[in-house]
Protein backbone atom coordinates (compact mmCIF):
# COMPACT_ATOMS: atom_id res chain seq x y z
CA UNK A 1 0.00 0.00 0.00
CA UNK A 2 1.50 3.35 -1.08
CA UNK A 3 -0.33 6.64 -0.60
CA UNK A 4 2.17 9.52 -0.98
CA UNK A 5 1.12 12.88 -2.56
CA UNK A 6 0.21 15.85 -0.35
CA UNK A 7 -3.21 15.21 1.19
CA UNK A 8 -5.47 16.45 3.96
CA UNK A 9 -6.35 13.53 6.23
CA UNK A 10 -8.77 15.08 8.74
CA UNK A 11 -11.48 17.74 8.48
CA UNK A 12 -11.70 20.27 11.28
CA UNK A 13 -9.21 21.00 14.07
CA UNK A 14 -7.79 17.90 15.75
CA UNK A 15 -7.88 18.11 19.53
CA UNK A 16 -4.97 16.65 21.52
CA UNK A 17 -6.17 13.04 21.74
CA UNK A 18 -7.06 12.92 18.05
CA UNK A 19 -3.75 14.57 17.11
CA UNK A 20 -1.74 11.89 18.90
CA UNK A 21 -3.86 9.13 17.33
CA UNK A 22 -3.18 10.55 13.88
CA UNK A 23 0.57 10.75 14.40
CA UNK A 24 0.49 7.02 13.63
CA UNK A 25 -2.67 6.44 11.59
CA UNK A 26 -1.07 3.36 10.04
CA UNK A 27 -0.04 1.58 13.24
CA UNK A 28 -1.98 -1.57 12.26
CA UNK A 29 -0.37 -1.90 8.84
CA UNK A 30 0.83 -5.36 7.80
CA UNK A 31 4.56 -6.00 8.24
CA UNK A 32 4.83 -2.95 10.46
CA UNK A 33 8.36 -3.77 11.59
CA UNK A 34 9.61 -5.19 8.29
CA UNK A 35 8.87 -2.70 5.52
CA UNK A 36 9.66 0.98 5.09
CA UNK A 37 6.50 3.04 5.58
CA UNK A 38 7.59 6.42 4.21
CA UNK A 39 5.03 6.38 1.42
CA UNK A 40 2.18 5.90 3.88
CA UNK A 41 3.02 9.01 5.89
CA UNK A 42 4.77 11.35 3.44
CA UNK A 43 2.46 14.23 2.52
CA UNK A 44 -0.21 13.73 5.21
CA UNK A 45 -1.40 16.90 6.95
CA UNK A 46 -4.17 18.12 9.24
CA UNK A 47 -5.10 21.17 11.29
CA UNK A 48 -4.37 21.49 15.01
CA UNK A 49 -4.96 24.19 17.63
CA UNK A 50 -2.46 26.81 18.75
CA UNK A 51 -2.15 25.07 22.13
CA UNK A 52 -1.19 21.74 20.50
CA UNK A 53 1.27 23.51 18.18
CA UNK A 54 2.95 25.25 21.12
CA UNK A 55 3.01 22.05 23.17
CA UNK A 56 4.84 20.21 20.38
CA UNK A 57 7.34 23.07 20.05
CA UNK A 58 8.19 22.76 23.75
CA UNK A 59 8.59 18.95 23.87
CA UNK A 60 12.10 18.88 22.35
CA UNK A 61 14.34 21.47 20.77
CA UNK A 62 13.32 21.52 17.07
CA UNK A 63 15.62 20.11 14.41
CA UNK A 64 15.27 23.51 12.68
CA UNK A 65 12.92 26.49 12.65
CA UNK A 66 11.90 28.89 9.92
CA UNK A 67 9.60 31.87 10.04
CA UNK A 68 6.39 29.84 9.73
CA UNK A 69 7.42 26.26 10.48
CA UNK A 70 9.59 23.99 12.58
CA UNK A 71 10.73 20.36 12.23
CA UNK A 72 10.68 17.75 14.98
CA UNK A 73 14.06 16.34 15.91
CA UNK A 74 12.77 12.77 16.13
CA UNK A 75 12.10 11.03 12.80
CA UNK A 76 9.06 8.81 12.31
CA UNK A 77 10.70 6.57 9.74
CA UNK A 78 13.73 7.04 7.51
CA UNK A 79 13.92 10.73 6.63
CA UNK A 80 10.21 11.43 7.39
CA UNK A 81 9.51 13.78 10.29
CA UNK A 82 6.79 16.07 11.62
CA UNK A 83 6.67 19.66 10.40
CA UNK A 84 4.48 22.11 12.29
CA UNK A 85 3.18 25.19 10.46
CA UNK A 86 1.86 28.57 11.61
CA UNK A 87 0.10 30.09 8.60
CA UNK A 88 -1.96 33.24 8.12
CA UNK A 89 -5.00 32.22 6.09
CA UNK A 90 -7.88 34.61 5.47
CA UNK A 91 -6.56 37.13 8.03
CA UNK A 92 -6.21 34.69 10.92
CA UNK A 93 -3.42 32.49 12.20
CA UNK A 94 -3.95 28.74 11.84
CA UNK A 95 -1.80 25.76 12.83
CA UNK A 96 -1.05 22.53 11.00
CA UNK A 97 0.93 19.31 11.29
CA UNK A 98 2.35 17.45 8.30
CA UNK A 99 4.82 14.68 7.49
CA UNK A 100 7.63 15.71 5.14
CA UNK A 101 10.55 13.77 3.71
CA UNK A 102 13.58 15.86 4.60
CA UNK A 103 15.73 14.07 2.01
CA UNK A 104 13.77 16.32 -0.39
CA UNK A 105 14.70 19.86 0.68
CA UNK A 106 11.68 21.42 -1.05
CA UNK A 107 9.17 19.15 0.69
CA UNK A 108 8.22 21.50 3.59
CA UNK A 109 7.72 24.46 1.23
CA UNK A 110 5.52 22.42 -1.13
CA UNK A 111 3.43 21.21 1.80
CA UNK A 112 3.01 24.78 3.08
CA UNK A 113 1.87 25.90 -0.38
CA UNK A 114 -0.55 22.95 -0.69
CA UNK A 115 -2.09 23.70 2.71
CA UNK A 116 -2.58 27.37 1.85
CA UNK A 117 -4.09 26.49 -1.54
CA UNK A 118 -6.46 23.92 -0.01
CA UNK A 119 -7.57 26.13 2.88
CA UNK A 120 -8.23 29.24 0.79
CA UNK A 121 -10.87 27.63 -1.42
CA UNK A 122 -13.85 30.00 -1.57
CA UNK A 123 -16.42 27.27 -0.78
CA UNK A 124 -16.00 24.41 1.68
CA UNK A 125 -15.59 21.31 -0.42
CA UNK A 126 -14.14 17.82 -0.04
CA UNK A 127 -12.69 15.46 -2.60
CA UNK A 128 -13.59 11.77 -2.47
CA UNK A 129 -10.05 11.09 -1.23
CA UNK A 130 -10.47 13.61 1.62
CA UNK A 131 -13.75 11.97 2.62
CA UNK A 132 -12.11 8.54 2.73
CA UNK A 133 -9.09 9.85 4.67
CA UNK A 134 -11.38 11.53 7.22
CA UNK A 135 -13.29 8.26 7.69
CA UNK A 136 -9.99 6.41 8.21
CA UNK A 137 -8.68 9.05 10.64
CA UNK A 138 -11.84 9.21 12.74
CA UNK A 139 -12.61 5.47 12.89
CA UNK A 140 -11.47 3.74 16.08
CA UNK A 141 -8.71 1.14 15.65
CA UNK A 142 -11.11 -1.69 16.56
CA UNK A 143 -13.27 -0.85 13.52
CA UNK A 144 -10.56 -0.37 10.91
CA UNK A 145 -7.70 -2.52 9.67
CA UNK A 146 -6.12 -4.13 6.64
CA UNK A 147 -7.36 -6.89 4.37
CA UNK A 148 -5.74 -10.18 5.36
CA UNK A 149 -5.50 -13.71 4.03
CA UNK A 150 -9.24 -14.31 3.69
CA UNK A 151 -9.40 -11.54 1.06
CA UNK A 152 -8.53 -12.08 -2.63
CA UNK A 153 -4.79 -11.66 -3.17
CA UNK A 154 -5.27 -8.41 -5.14
CA UNK A 155 -6.94 -6.80 -2.07
CA UNK A 156 -4.57 -7.97 0.68
CA UNK A 157 -2.98 -5.12 2.57
CA UNK A 158 -5.65 -2.60 1.52
CA UNK A 159 -7.42 -0.59 4.23
CA UNK A 160 -10.75 -1.87 5.56
CA UNK A 161 -13.51 -0.39 7.75
CA UNK A 162 -16.53 -1.86 9.49
CA UNK A 163 -19.81 -0.78 7.91
CA UNK A 164 -23.33 -1.23 9.27
CA UNK A 165 -25.50 -2.42 6.39
CA UNK A 166 -28.93 -2.42 8.04
CA UNK A 167 -30.68 -5.80 7.86
CA UNK A 168 -27.48 -7.43 6.59
CA UNK A 169 -25.72 -6.41 9.81
CA UNK A 170 -22.14 -5.25 10.14
CA UNK A 171 -19.69 -6.05 7.40
CA UNK A 172 -16.03 -5.38 6.68
CA UNK A 173 -15.48 -3.35 3.50
CA UNK A 174 -12.48 -2.04 1.61
CA UNK A 175 -12.18 1.68 2.36
CA UNK A 176 -11.57 2.56 -1.29
CA UNK A 177 -14.62 0.52 -2.38
CA UNK A 178 -17.18 2.40 -0.28
CA UNK A 179 -20.01 3.83 -2.38
CA UNK A 180 -20.96 7.51 -2.18
CA UNK A 181 -23.96 6.59 -0.01
CA UNK A 182 -21.78 4.51 2.32
CA UNK A 183 -19.23 7.33 2.58
CA UNK A 184 -22.00 9.79 3.48
CA UNK A 185 -23.32 7.38 6.13
CA UNK A 186 -19.88 7.15 7.78
CA UNK A 187 -19.21 10.90 7.79
CA UNK A 188 -20.43 13.21 10.56
CA UNK A 189 -23.59 15.10 9.55
CA UNK A 190 -21.81 18.45 9.09
CA UNK A 191 -19.53 16.90 6.42
CA UNK A 192 -22.03 14.72 4.55
CA UNK A 193 -23.40 17.28 2.11
CA UNK A 194 -20.37 19.40 1.30
CA UNK A 195 -19.89 19.89 -2.45
CA UNK A 196 -17.55 17.49 -4.23
CA UNK A 197 -14.20 19.06 -5.09
CA UNK A 198 -12.06 18.01 -8.03
CA UNK A 199 -8.78 16.57 -6.76
CA UNK A 200 -5.83 18.83 -7.55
Amino acid sequence: MTLSSIRKVYQGIAERRQMFRMFDRHTQRPNRFEAAAGGLYRGEWFEISEAEHDCMFEILPPLWTRSEMFAMREFLTGSITSIFFTLKIDVRMRYFHGYCDLSDKGSPGRMRDAIVERETRPVRTMTREERLEHIWSSTHDEYRGYAGERWPERDRGKRTVMFYAGLQGTTLKLLDALTDAEIAAKLPIHLRYLPEAIAA
